[in-house]
């Protein structure tokens, strides 16, 4: 198998020398930092989405993928949930989150809105601020201007008194001011276009010392920079000749909502979005997301966002390294990086190679140059003569030659290790450990249906639910009455604005009616069995997530808003103006029965026999602490619909029983070709999720209690909590592979430089065992690979190489190089 060999591997990534002041400012290249164009790599990670033990080890694993900057969004509803009353603890201590950033060596881009969509609740927006009299959001309105820019001075003074500009020696050299607006601005009319601007003056009045942006805004005034979002920006153009070309949002994947599949997008279009978009004069760049996270509590947007938002992100949900995205990212980042200084000072020269084929060339003085070569067809593999030599390019793929000379990466040939094992189960790849809850005590407590406090009141008309609960529960209770004069069929129509509800006939659970994501809105037609007199109608409608995103959204409702009652004799009528009385939230959010203090309360009822399939019960149980260090999540495959606490923790809304359509997915999505969110798709038919992160901080040593609160119904004897045990990663090389981008030198011999292929384990894992390994022609793919016709044994060298490496390890992570 030829040599094999330890080598150690260095990224370079320029980083911020704290304390030390940096100017920032621009010019039609990029970024000017301290005097010097920056080429910069930048990914997402908003820190309320983990713990603040898990930030450190993703910034890191940011920083080694080859990112530069760190990007945030700030979140007001949770910073001021309470007008005038501010938080800055826990997930939400951003102070704490921009300092650990710096402690990397890593810039920030701090994206303060304060609208922020996101996926989040009310789009980061407090529902406080709706109730303000004669307030209009995001558009001339002297009560919201007042509170905005409020805030976002609050912001700006928090970050200027801990130092944390870069001006001041801090990590933070870019600033954004509201976000996305230009997709909504023909909404608010002129009232727009002067909110645009008046936004704009606002930030610079703040006088960070740093640039502002505003990102899919093509009317930014100067100097505020406009910037581009979306899966490509490589044809973008800023609307001054005086600003950088800058990627805000270049999506990995997409966000998961209930009763949706799985998105997912390759790298290689993914890389190939990137390598399009430094080919065409862009300088920054920014993957939403490069660490997703979890939706905790009720912060996940509406309607109907999933509680994870893994995003397909390089690091997953758990803080894994996703393979091969991150790593083979991460290669094409040290590849743009070594043709940083022609990209930023090089005269550009295009030139067409053929129908779909181009090449983009930044020469500087004395003739030296780097290259782009691309193929963007999304069907034909071409070859091209460039500079008097033959290039193979794959349909949809770039390549980078750093000294117009040598290839070092394509977007479509990877070569970085792959994770395998069984996704499904598993929180991360490879082993898990699953202990199961079937033998554990449970206790339950059983809702009332309807009003159960003298706290209700009483209405003439259906009320819009959000303006009803000011988003303090999840929960509306509608109940009124029914007169009938004899024992009669009849047929229920009720109509929501959404998000899903549950009817009660006397008592009894008559009827589920819910929306979907894009349309949250639903019908309940049922017909009904009416006893003679009074019959009671009690709705629970359901929220999932307060809308975060489109025009005016602040003002969309949610809730009941018909309901009509139609005899067998077709004579209907209408319940809109009958006696409804209200009750906020349930009965058990009102005894706090998520709370550990009230663990051994007699509130709570044990019995032989568990009580599975009912709507409206909480249920109460414990789990001893996994042992190890691996994440840990909640299988809540078996359960309904609902929300799930550990130690007192909400891990956010479940719905087990919703299930996606039953076709339209694969998992082999051919990435040539245009990518959107609905292209590549998987679990078809399934729920969009059933394992829920536990972050290792939330669970203690001994006994951890667990509550759940089951809308439905759902069978808590079949819950499991999984920890990761182990990790498998392969990865595969051929001699034809481009020259490693790690070992390539300018005006050096490539065929000194064998194909080379990197195996790596997270943080605190170690290579302990070599399951396959062979020179020659292996067929299969990584997790399935057997021995082809030409095999060379090579399991005992490996191992031996295996070895040595675990003897001498005193790094960060297990690394072994083969060649």
């Amino acid at each position: 198998m030829g040599k094999f060999g330890l080598i150690l591997l260095v990224i370079v990534v320029y980083g911020v020398l704290g304390g030390v002041s940096v100017t920032v400012t621009y010019d039609s290249k990029a970024l000017v930092i301290d005097g010097r164009r920056r080429i910069l790599q930048s990914g997402s990670v908003h820190y309320p989405r983990a713990t603040p033990e898990m930030w450190p080890d993703i910034i890191e694993k940011a920083k080694e993928g080859g990112l530069d900057v760190i990007e945030t969004y700030v979140f007001w509803n949770y910073h001021e949930p309470v007008k005038g009353q501010y938080y800055f603890e826990g997930r939400f201590d951003l102070v704490r989150f921009v300092k650990t950033v710096q402690d990397a060596g890593l810039f920030v881009h701090l994206r303060i809105g304060p609208y922020a969509c996101a996926e989040w609740n009310y789009g980061g927006f407090p529902l406080w601020l709706h109730f303000i009299p004669g307030i209009q959001f995001r558009t001339i309105n002297g009560p919201f201007q007042a509170e905005m820019e409020l805030f976002v001075a609050k912001i700006v003074d928090l970050m200027k008194e801990e130092n944390l500009f870069a001006s001041q020696g801090g990590p933070i050299i870019l600033a954004q001011v509201e976000n996305e607006y230009g997709n909504v601005e023909w909404a608010y009319g002129v009232g727009g276009e002067l909110y645009v601007k008046w936004a704009a003056e606002t930030a610079l009045s703040l006088n960070t010392s740093v640039p502002w942006v505003m990102c899919s805004q093509s009317d930014a005034p100067d100097p505020i920079i406009n910037t581009c979002n979306g899966f490509y920006c490589d044809t973008f153009i800023p609307n001054s000749p005086l600003k950088p070309k800058i990627w805000t949002e270049d999506y990995t994947g997409w966000f998961l909502s209930f009763g949706y599949p799985v998105p997912y997008r390759p790298v290689e279009d993914l890389a190939f979005a990137v390598a399009r978009f430094f080919e065409k004069g862009g300088t920054f760049h920014n993957y939403y997301m490069y660490f997703g996270g979890t939706n905790f509590g009720r912060t996940a947007g509406g309607p109907l966002v999933a509680t994870s938002y893994d995003y397909d992100a390089p690091i997953n949900e758990y803080g894994f390294i996703r393979q091969p995205k991150w790593g083979h990212l991460r290669d094409l980042h040290m590849a743009i990086k070594h043709c940083e200084e022609y990209l930023v000072s090089g005269d550009h020269v295009h030139q067409s190679l053929g129908i779909n084929l181009e090449a983009d060339v930044y020469y500087k003085t004395g003739g030296d140059c780097a290259a782009f070569l691309a193929n963007y067809g999304s069907s034909v593999d071409a070859n091209v003569t460039f500079k008097g030599k033959l290039y193979f390019l794959p349909a949809w793929s770039v390549s980078v030659l750093p000294d117009c000379k040598k290839v070092i990466f394509n977007t479509a040939k990877v070569v970085a290790q792959k994770s395998i094992g069984d996704a499904k189960s598993a929180p991360g790849t490879g082993g898990v450990n699953e202990l199961s809850l079937s033998t554990s005590p449970w206790s339950w407590y059983i809702e009332k249906v309807g009003v159960w406090s003298n706290e209700s009141f009483t209405e003439t008309s259906l009320l819009e639910q959000i303006s009803t609960t000011k988003d303090t529960s999840d929960f509306l209770w509608y109940s009124t009455s029914i007169e009938a004069d004899e024992k009669k069929d009849a047929f229920l129509l009720i109509q929501s604005l959404g998000h899903a509800a549950l009817v009660f006939l006397n008592q009894k659970v008559l009827a589920l009616g819910y929306g979907y994501h894009d349309d949250a809105s639903f019908n309940i037609s049922e017909k009904i069995s009416l006893e003679q007199g009074n019959n009671t109608l009690d709705i629970i409608s359901m929220l999932i997530g307060v809308q975060n995103y489109g025009p005016w959204f602040d003002v969309m409702g949610a809730g009941i808003y018909s309901v009509i009652l139609a005899d067998l004799k077709n004579t209907k009528k209408d319940y809109l103006s009958n006696k409804w009385t209200y009750q906020v939230g349930t009965e058990g959010e009102s005894l706090g029965l998520d709370r550990t203090d009230l663990a051994n309360s007699s509130l709570w009822t044990q019995g032989a026999y568990l009580p599975i399939n009912q709507s409206l019960i909480w249920y109460k149980s414990t789990f001893m602490d996994p042992k190890g260090k691996g994440p840990i999540s909640l299988n809540l495959a078996s359960m309904g619909k609902g929300q799930a606490w550990v130690n007192g923790q909400s891990i956010g809304r479940y719905w087990s029983t919703y299930l996606s359509p039953s076709t339209g997915c694969t998992d082999h999505c051919d990435y040539r070709g245009t990518y959107d969110a609905q292209k590549c798709q998987k679990k078809c038919g399934q729920p969009a999720q059933v394992l829920y992160h536990v972050p290792r901080t939330w669970v203690h040593a001994g006994e951890n209690l667990l509550v759940l609160h089951e809308e439905i119904g759902g069978d808590p004897s079949k819950i499991s909590v999984l920890t990761q045990t182990g990790q498998a990663v392969c990865g595969h090389v051929s001699e034809d592979d481009s020259i490693p981008v790690d070992l390539w030198k300018p005006n050096s011999d490539s065929t000194s430089q064998n194909p080379q292929i990197r195996l790596t384990c997270d943080q605190g894992w170690k290579i302990t065992s070599v399951r396959f390994a062979s020179f020659g022609n292996p067929k299969g793919d990584c997790g399935a690979f057997t021995y082809g016709s030409c095999h060379t044994d090579a399991l005992s060298v490996v191992q031996q190489v295996l070895l040595f490496v675990c003897i001498i390890q005193q790094h960060r992570q297990t690394s072994i190089w083969l060649s």
